[in-house]
């Protein structure tokens, strides 16, 4: 009940039912705001008359406005404010109606208002806020105002909008060739930035081909004009061809950078070569000059021999230092080869003088001639060498006469210059020669004449004078030197803290120091004390000179063995020595020789000009072999410079070959280092320009198996879409098949193979519904020949009825191929002299199961054997070309049109299962 009064009571436009809230609403004041406010509710009911007559009674579109804002919009709501904002129905004054168009966000309400306002600005504010490119086009077709269509045509932009202008804007030719003025204008900016971006492409495709080009002369000239026709463009390049431009520029500087560095590498070698060579003339120029010198001077002192030696031992070293990196031509060669054997011939007569000196020292003494001229012989003393003192010496007393034999001039004149000699040596302090000579001249004295001698004596007496003086000036010297040496020696004597070594090494030192006191202030007292102490630590380091001597030994029999191994080994070079291996045997024969010392001193010089002779054999024959190894490597260099300018051979077989001159090129072994590494620098350039040509090929024959994959899947997925309608156009499947070997063979892959099983179903399918349609084709020929075929049906039963073998024209304008024809007039002729009954019967069977084998349509058990007789009697016939189906079914129809004359019951039996198998035969498989 209280339910029943609410409603009862309640305020009619609050009632159930709509018609009744309807009538309330006619009731309602809009100018009372309480009543305003309930039409207001009641536009927003849901029954949409109720709404439709609320809204009636509103003008104010702001407040209508609001109310979709607060959700209650509806299609009644938006005809009401279109009707308002259009000023059709009253409504606020034209700016109000403009500004409230301008803040609409409703692109169905902004359009309309655009087609029906009643003002062209409240138009264009509405137009203002479409954004749609199919509204705009509407309204550039649509509007009834010029100025509307021409606002909204301008704001269309796409290519596809303009068109649709270009098409629909029949109502304003204006727009429509503006439209169609702006399209050819744009498709004029399209093809003309698709071909700037051509032109673009072209180049950027010419600098990537030049990038990956090796170098030649005129490679940064051609880079250089393809940078500036790339900046020349008006166009802007897109972010890819930028990104492909920079690349290849930076790929082609490489290649310039390269190979400026590769010349520079050999402007490097060539220059230290350069330097090399003047390091090693230098070198033999200054032995030569030392070399020359001696020749050309008075006498050959031992500074002289000991300075030549010093210096050959440097150039020697600085030789071997330089020839480890570049090798010296054969004329330097030769020339240094001369010098050492200039050197050699000089310290070999030097050695033999050495030898020799002892004897002739005793023999000088003694005065024996003949053995003097005997041991001067044996010397072997080089005549463009200048005579050493001693030699000077013995060759001045072979040269000289007997006291009785010789002029008195003479002797008057030598033994004036052997005073001066005396004094000479007396103002150098040379005490112990000054003696002697003192001695001899005074014997020469009392040989000459008193007469002639008195000047002579005088002399001599005043320089034996100075003679006294220098002997007690030493004596006055050497006395306290004495004393502190025979303390000294006692002191070491008594010293045990000292090793064996340094005991000797100080022994040594004392001893040296004692004579060369020589006689001075010496008295037997002294020299007893130092012999007995010096006799003591002899004792005492006897047993250490025992282990000493037999270490010598023992390191001049390995030094012996050493050289004896290099002899063997220079006499016997292998013919493929290795350079390093003769290198690394030269420095730990080195290393070894050092090792082995101490030697016996007797041995040591003479082992030790050996293995100086050996070593330089051994350095020689290294250099040889290196020269030889770097030699055949130039070869190898101008191989692989053939092998890279060959234009007719492979980029893949230029590779394997390169690979293998890689190889021989480790197997030579190493020249000397400059040289390698210049020739290394060469080698591998020349290396990888043949194998960037390679990975070029192999870029460009990938490229291309791409390309011949994109274009093979493109024909595959047009062939694909491709469905024939009719036989004919199996000319157009032959073409995609040859189409198709022209991109063969295809690369190897998982994609290929899928290609290869997609394009062979695609290539089946087609034939298999070119062939189904070439069926039909001949059914439908079929049909048009029934009425023919039925012309012979009927003359065959008045034949079989009445006798009358009538025979059966060609209807007019019926064209026959020349096989029926040719069984058309078989089947007038049969009619005339008709075979058999069951021949009749038997053929129609035949011809009915072979249009059912035609048609893959089931056969009777009965008649089994005719099918495999005609199957049979296809695979017979299958053995040269096989017939298509096609023209066996128009052989078999042939043959149905030939076959008579045929009862009408036997046809009538037979005709349904022939008409279901050409019906079978015109399906189409689905595409």
């Amino acid at each position: 009940m209280p339910g029943l009064l609410r409603r009862l009571f309640a305020p009619r436009w609050q009632h159930p039912d709509p018609a009744v809230r309807r009538q309330a609403i006619g009731r309602l004041d809009p100018l009372q705001p309480n009543q305003r406010r309930l039409i207001e509710r009641l536009a927003v009911d849901t029954d949409a008359a109720v709404r439709r007559a609320a809204l009636a009674l509103l003008s104010d579109p702001e407040r209508l406005l609001d109310l979709r804002r607060e959700g209650g919009d509806s299609p009644e709501l938006r005809d009401r404010l279109a009707v308002l904002l259009c000023g059709r129905d009253g409504g606020p004054e034209l700016p109000r109606r403009i500004a409230l168009v301008e803040s609409l966000d409703d692109g169905e309400l902004a359009e309309r208002i655009a087609l029906e306002g009643d003002n062209q600005q409240l138009r264009l504010a509405a137009l203002a806020r479409l954004s749609d490119e199919a509204t705009l086009i509407r309204q550039a077709c649509e509007n009834g105002i010029a100025a509307v269509r021409h606002a909204a045509a301008a704001r269309v932009e796409s290519e596809t909008g303009l068109q649709r202008l270009v098409q629909e804007a029949r109502r304003d030719r204006q727009v429509a060739r503006q439209a169609r003025e702006r399209l050819n204008r744009r498709r004029a900016d399209a093809a003309s930035l698709a071909a700037a971006r051509a032109r673009r492409e072209t180049l950027l495709e010419r600098l990537e081909a030049h990038a990956q080009a090796t170098w030649e002369p005129l490679y940064g000239g051609r880079f250089r004009h393809l940078m500036r026709e790339w900046n020349a463009m008006e166009d802007l390049a897109d972010a890819e061809q930028e990104r492909r431009y920079q690349d290849a520029c930076q790929r082609c500087r490489k290649v310039i950078s390269d190979h400026e560095a590769h010349e520079h590498a050999q402007d490097a070698a060539e220059r230290r070569r350069e330097d090399a060579d003047q390091a090693r003339q230098a070198l033999v120029e200054s032995l030569e000059e030392s070399l020359e010198g001696l020749r050309h001077g008075e006498q050959l002192a031992d500074q002289d021999i000991a300075s030549l030696r010093a210096q050959k031992q440097l150039l020697a070293n600085r030789w071997q230092a330089l020839s480890e990196h570049h090798l010296a031509d054969a004329g330097l060669r030769r020339r240094y080869d001369a010098a050492l054997a200039g050197y050699e011939h000089i310290v070999q007569a030097r050695v033999r003088l050495d030898e020799r000196a002892d004897a002739i020292e005793q023999a000088l003494k003694d005065g024996d001639r003949d053995r003097l001229a005997s041991l001067v012989e044996a010397c072997g003393w080089p005549e463009d060498l200048p005579p050493a003192a001693l030699l000077q010496r013995a060759r001045r007393q072979l040269a000289a006469q007997p006291a009785d034999e010789a002029p008195l001039d003479v002797r008057l004149s030598r033994f004036s210059e052997d005073l001066d000699r005396l004094e000479r040596l007396l103002e150098s302090g040379a005490f112990k020669g000054a003696s002697r000579l003192h001695q001899r001249l005074r014997q020469q004295l009392e040989g000459l004449p008193a007469e002639h001698a008195g000047t002579q004596r005088s002399r001599l007496k005043r320089l034996g004078a100075r003679l006294a003086e220098l002997r007690d000036w030493r004596g006055f010297v050497a006395g306290p030197k004495r004393d502190q040496l025979c303390e000294a020696i006692q002191a070491l004597a008594e010293d045990t803290g000292l090793t064996d070594a340094e005991l000797d090494r100080r022994h040594r030192q004392l001893v040296k120091e004692w004579r060369d006191l020589g006689d001075a202030a010496a008295n037997r007292e002294q020299s007893a004390t130092f012999r007995a102490a010096s006799d003591r630590i002899h004792e005492r380091l006897g047993d250490w000179r025992a282990r000493r001597d037999r270490e010598r030994r023992h390191n001049l029999a390995a030094r012996e063995a050493l050289c004896d191994q290099l002899d063997t080994l220079l006499a016997q070079p292998a013919a493929e020595s290795d350079p390093d291996a003769l290198r690394e045997i030269r420095d730990r024969a080195r290393q070894q020789w050092r090792h082995l010392s101490p030697v016996p001193r007797q041995e040591a010089e003479a082992i030790g000009r050996r293995f100086g002779r050996i070593r330089h054999d051994l350095q020689a024959l290294i250099e040889r072999r290196a020269a030889e190894i770097a030699e055949a490597k130039r070869r190898l260099v101008e191989s692989a410079r053939e092998l890279r300018d060959r234009e007719d051979l492979a980029p893949a077989r230029q590779a394997e070959q390169a690979k293998a001159l890689q190889r021989r090129w480790r197997e030579l072994g190493r020249a000397p280092k400059g040289v390698e590494q210049t020739l290394w620098r060469e080698f591998r350039h020349l290396c990888d320009d043949i194998f960037a040509r390679r990975d070029a090929a192999r870029s460009d024959q990938a490229q291309r198996a791409r390309a011949r994959l994109d274009a093979m899947q493109a024909l595959i997925d047009r062939l694909d879409a491709w469905q024939p309608a009719h036989s004919s156009e199996e000319a157009q499947l032959e073409a995609a098949i040859q189409e198709a070997s022209t991109l063969e063979p295809l690369p190897s892959g998982r994609r290929s193979e899928g290609m290869r099983r997609r394009w062979s179903g695609i290539v089946r399918a087609r034939r298999e519904r070119l062939e189904r349609l070439a069926l039909m084709e001949e059914v439908q020929r079929w049909r048009h020949v029934r009425p023919l075929l039925d012309a012979h049906l009927e003359a065959d039963a008045n034949r079989l009825a009445q006798g009358e073998a009538r025979v059966v024209p060609l209807p007019d304008g019926l064209s026959l191929p020349e096989t029926l024809r040719q069984a058309h007039d078989r089947r007038n002729a049969a009619r005339a002299a008709p075979p058999p009954a069951e021949e009749v019967e038997e053929r129609l069977a035949r011809l009915r199961v072979h249009l059912s084998v035609l048609a893959g349509d089931p056969v009777n058990h009965r008649d089994d054997p005719l099918r495999l007789a005609i199957q049979v009697e296809r695979l017979n016939e299958n053995l040269g070309r096989p017939p298509s189906r096609a023209e066996e079914l128009h052989g078999v129809l042939g043959e149905l049109l030939a076959t008579g004359p045929l009862p009408p019951s036997l046809w009538e039996r037979e005709v349904a299962e022939l008409d279901r198998s050409l019906e079978s035969l015109t399906q189409l498989p689905p595409p």
